[in-house]
């Protein structure tokens, strides 16, 4: 890798799961180091197989950009809102129950989870559930049981959260997955459960501030955030490649 390669990749965040990436930050690029990382994905094999590349254009570059991701085969899937919180340790007072894998068999959650994707307002993924175990598995290491969590009110299954520290960093909370099972969805759980998940992420994984995003098609988790004090980071347009 030469010094200019370097220099653009230094200044974006790419995100490596087990068959796919996601590149983010695009905003400290100009167009024509956005448009060479564009080649540089076309031109570096590792890149090729995965089933899923994503890249997370900031909505302050030109529609002469959409055109130029077009022509390298990419597909315009979706517009994505980055949201942003300082975190502090607070107690909250609630009646659900929070069971993460060692406390329950992997294939339970994953049953609770594929329900949580059921109908949702996000771009849909291609990825099979076993993949997104698998990219849990590789993006978050041997930590990835803590994350994993299925939430219950009562014994029955509502939704899951996975509040995680970005790997890379110390302090940057995330929630890899947030959702609720379509029959448990418009009943004022949403705000609730993503404040527990808030609270999480800054008393038991020691996060100080928290980053979530979600489709600008998604009007209820974006009035999640902004009553839980989140406030809106940048918008992100999301530019989708199949494996070459």
């Amino acid at each position: 890798m030469n010094e200019q390669e370097k220099s653009f990749l230094e200044k974006v965040k790419i995100i490596q799961g087990d068959n796919y990436a996601t590149i983010e930050d695009t905003n400290e690029l100009t167009t024509s180091e956005l448009k060479e990382l564009v080649n540089y994905l076309d031109q570096t094999p590792p890149y090729h197989s995965l089933s899923n590349l994503k890249v997370l254009v900031n909505q302050t570059f030109s529609r002469e950009v959409d055109e130029y991701f077009k022509r390298k085969g990419y597909d315009l899937v979706d517009e994505f809102v980055t949201v942003y919180k300082k975190l502090e340790k607070s107690e909250l007072e609630h009646s659900y129950t929070l069971k993460n894998l060692h406390m329950i068999p992997e294939n339970e959650f994953v049953h609770i989870w594929m329900q949580a994707m059921e109908s949702s307002l996000n771009a849909p993924s291609s990825l099979t559930m076993e993949e997104h175990m698998k990219s849990v598995q590789v993006e978050l290491g041997d930590s990835y049981k803590d994350s994993c969590i299925a939430v219950y009110e009562g014994d029955q299954p509502i939704g899951v959260m996975m509040p995680h520290i970005e790997p890379g960093t110390g302090d940057e909370g995330r929630l890899f997955y947030f959702g609720l099972i379509p029959d448990e969805r418009s009943k004022g759980r949403s705000k609730i459960l993503h404040k527990l998940a808030l609270n999480l992420l800054a008393s038991v994984f020691h996060a100080k501030k928290y980053i979530g995003g979600t489709s600008k098609n998604n009007a209820p988790m974006i009035r999640t955030f902004l009553a839980n004090g989140c406030e809106v980071k940048d918008v992100n347009r999301v530019f989708y490649k199949k494996s070459l």
